[in-house]
């Protein structure tokens, strides 16, 4: 599901470039090595001494405005650039507990989608309990949809967050604490390679209907727009195993749900659902969704890393 409060094409490359930033300061760091140890100590000091620096103008700047209008934490927060640098400085005037329901609410109606949901049971220190609710039992590859919905929503809202523990909704824990950056791995490492992230702004392009096929990270990925929100998933007929180029958007006879139709064995999925099958005769067919939201004010979908290393 397509996240409101998308940005307009101009604001979408601006975005695209701050938040690329600290990959391409990384990357000016580790040049700095070829100068020996010193070299490098001496940039990553001057890195420091700078953002201090522009820290402490932050600081300044974030208490007079908000002594002379309360009411501008709210708007420095609800912008993407400034509240990920509030964040690096230990500025953000909402506490963890705080940042992490409001992330978990950008997230939740793609969630819903696919029938699953998860709660923020509570936050110690540097640990943060959630509980997952439903799934799409018809389509394993939803989970790891939802994972990566979280992890990300999470990991974005609250980086001094260390680790998350998992709890069933039964009441008994699915597993021990597991590190954010590694965020149920154990069972997404059997069944998908770690993901990366990747802007498709392009994907905005499409109206109320279509359905598109694009080149992402070296995957072909079919993404449809369903009323105002987008779906993608990987192309393949979850019955035929055939490419969806052609698939088309339709509403079944006596129904009000759009579906998905493969153009080579007719086969049904519901989009909006998790890709599931409608179809009687294909209970256990699905389509592979592709996990899309809006990272940093920029539209973003969730390949495999493994993808991403055969390109390039």
């Amino acid at each position: 599901m397509r996240p409101s409060g998308s940005p307009g094409v101009g604001d979408t490359e601006a975005d695209a470039r701050w938040r690329t930033a600290g990959d391409r300061i990384q990357v000016l760091l580790d040049a700095t090595a070829i100068g020996g140890v010193t070299a490098r100590e001496r940039a990553e000091q001057l890195v420091r001494e700078v953002t201090d620096l522009y820290g402490a103008g932050l600081e300044r700047m974030m208490t007079l405005a908000v002594r002379a209008m309360p009411d501008l934490a709210d708007d420095f927060v609800g912008d993407d650039l400034v509240a990920s640098l509030l964040l690096v400085h230990g500025l953000h005037p909402h506490p963890v507990e705080r940042r992490i329901a409001d992330a978990l609410d950008t997230v939740r109606p793609y969630l819903g989608s696919h029938g699953g949901d998860v709660h923020l049971l509570g936050v110690d220190g540097e640990v943060v309990r959630l509980q997952f609710s439903g799934s799409c039992k018809s389509c394993p590859s939803s989970a790891v949809t939802l994972e990566l919905a979280v992890e990300d929503a999470v990991r974005a809202a609250a980086p001094e967050i260390a680790s998350i523990e998992v709890v069933a909704a039964e009441k008994e824990p699915v597993s021990a604490v597991i590190p954010a950056e590694s965020l149920l791995n154990r069972v997404r490492a059997e069944r998908h390679p770690p993901a990366d992230w990747h802007p498709v702004p392009d994907l905005e392009a499409l109206s109320a209907g279509e359905v598109g096929g694009f080149r992402v990270a070296g995957a072909t990925v079919l993404a449809c727009r369903v009323g105002d929100d987008l779906f993608a998933y990987r192309d393949g007929c979850g019955a035929c195993g055939d490419s969806l180029a052609g698939a088309v958007l339709h509403r079944r006879m006596g129904s009000a749900d759009v579906v998905l139709r493969c153009p080579h064995c007719r086969a049904h999925f519901d989009v909006a659902h998790g890709g599931r099958s409608v179809d009687d005769d294909r209970p256990a067919a699905h389509l592979e969704p592709v996990p899309m939201l809006v990272r940093g004010g920029v539209l973003s979908m969730a390949l495999p890393a493994a993808t991403a290393e055969s390109v390039a």
